[in-house]
């Protein structure tokens, strides 16, 4: 699967699925693809790009005619790029679900996000509700001038895969693949290879955590467009594991998780990360200080996009082996009551119920999405 997007939309469709709804989804062929055929939803086979380009129109027709031909009774579109093409596809005709899981202007500048700006304010009138992860990520579009009808549903984890583990029976399991000392402090990072990420930003901190905690090692776990311009930057000590299938052990693993976005609605990997029981660092981006349990901002939220502060909060973090062990453990509890997955499910679940009116029945439920994080990398 590719970014956190696709995990959201995966999650939802095992839920929905298990409620015994119909679910039919339309995004390009993927490791997304290939796990909702296996959850049972129904997959049609939508190519589309990452940014709006000279295929939009095209893609726009293609998606019209999945829509004419499941005739779904509610259509939830996930991330900017399939909610631009879903909503001028649609145009409201079937009530229409966008979750931007972070706004397209805040990815780009100048002229693209002026252009952006409009475009969202203007393609609010198609969305029946406009659902953000966090309400930072609501005000954010309210300050933008977008105009709709809003639902904060936060994002929610499997509390069953992703748990607690000992560190040490992680850190063995992995070091024969990936070349780990089990002894050394291992920091991971989860997520796209991009700009978005701030992987860049992390690299340039790097080099002042080794002068602190010598030995210590980074896991980028993840690929993506920055990958080849991060590997020439990466200084000692930096581990690229590529995409796995699965990030769960990587999280067992570290001793502590940073994620050092420039913009985000709410990142799923923090809570996965918590969910296992460990210690995390983000940047104060729109959701950041929403997913933190309360009483870890003074540890656990640095700046974004300045290397100083995350550097000097990932040592001090990493000499306090107590403190991790305390931050850890009260990141799962606070994920156990927050962020369960199941309770996000039941909210969307309500929306569509409260879109549909009191008494119908939803016989097909349709989420056009695209198969990556979003358009923002």
């Amino acid at each position: 699967m590719d970014g956190g997007v696709a995990r959201v939309v995966a999650e939802l469709v095992r839920a929905q699925r298990a409620a015994g709804f119909g679910v039919t989804v339309a995004c390009p062929e993927s490791g997304l693809a290939q796990a909702l055929r296996e959850l049972g939803a129904s997959v049609r086979h939508w190519p589309a790009t990452r940014a709006p380009g000279r295929s939009l129109p095209r893609e726009v027709r293609r998606l019209a005619r999945v829509v004419d031909e499941v005739r779904p009774d509610v259509l939830h579109a996930h991330s900017a790029k399939a909610g631009l093409a879903a909503r001028l596809a649609v145009r409201g005709r079937i009530p229409t679900v966008f979750q931007p899981h972070a706004w397209s202007f805040e990815a780009v500048g100048g002229v693209t996000a002026a252009t952006a700006v409009v475009w969202e304010r203007w393609g609010a009138r198609w969305a029946a509700r406009v659902v953000c992860v966090s309400e930072a990520e609501r005000e954010r579009g309210v300050r933008a001038g977008v105009r709709a009808h809003w639902r904060v549903i936060p994002n929610g984890v499997d509390q069953a895969r992703f748990h607690p583990t000992a560190v040490a029976a992680a850190r063995a399991a992995l070091a024969p693949l990936a070349g780990l000392d089990p002894a050394a402090a291992l920091v991971v990072c989860v997520g796209r290879l991009c700009r978005q990420k701030g992987q860049d930003v992390l690299l340039e901190a790097w080099s002042s955590v080794l002068r602190r905690v010598p030995g210590a090692r980074l896991a980028l776990v993840g690929d993506g467009p920055e990958e080849t311009r991060l590997r020439h930057r990466a200084p000692e000590g930096v581990l690229f594991a590529g995409a796995v299938a699965d990030a769960v052990p990587w999280y067992q693993a570290a001793d502590l998780v940073v994620l050092p976005s420039r913009w985000e609605g709410m990142a799923l990997a923090p809570l996965e990360a918590m969910a296992c029981g460990r210690p995390v660092l983000v940047t104060d981006v729109a959701g950041a200080r929403e997913s933190l349990p309360p009483g870890h901002r003074a540890h656990c939220l640095v700046p974004a996009g300045r290397p100083g502060p995350l550097g000097d909060a990932l040592a001090r973090v990493l000499l306090d082996p107590p403190l991790r062990e305390s931050l850890g453990r009260q990141g799962r509890r606070h994920v156990l009551t927050a962020h369960d997955v199941r309770h996000s499910a039941e909210a969307v679940a309500a929306l569509y119920r409260e879109l549909l009116g009191a008494g119908r029945t939803v016989t097909h439920r349709a989420e056009h999405t695209e198969c990556r994080e979003s358009i923002r990398s």
